[in-house]
């Protein structure tokens, strides 16, 4: 039986902002959080997808911008748009699943 662990669902999300501090753990925390809590806590498996999701996709939004970069200066104009983005939305999506709301985050490519 899976309980409802709204806390947890908050803490997935904002561990997103270890990236701001590590440079890596705001993809290694969500990921972990997601694999060992998915069968236990109500929500985990599609919070955890949709976090997954949002992260491969700026990077790979950071990949593009890197060579962008050469074009005029673009590149920089989105890595810092990316940089927003990521920075914003686990926030406002950690408030939403406090709030009980189902979270989304834009521009994500559904991988898993």
């Amino acid at each position: 039986m899976k309980a409802e662990n709204r806390q947890l669902l908050v803490l997935t999300h904002l561990s997103q902002l270890l990236d701001i501090v590590t440079g890596f753990g705001g993809f290694i925390v969500p990921l972990v959080l997601w694999l060992t809590q998915k069968d236990t806590v109500m929500n985990m498996d599609e919070n955890g997808k949709s976090i997954i999701n949002f992260q491969i996709s700026m990077f790979l939004y950071i990949l593009i911008c890197i060579p962008l970069i050469l074009l005029l200066g673009i590149g920089i104009l989105g890595i810092i748009a990316i940089a927003v983005l990521c920075f914003v939305f686990p926030i406002i999506n950690a408030i939403k699943v406090s709030n009980g709301e189902k979270p989304h985050y834009p521009l994500s490519i559904k991988f898993v």
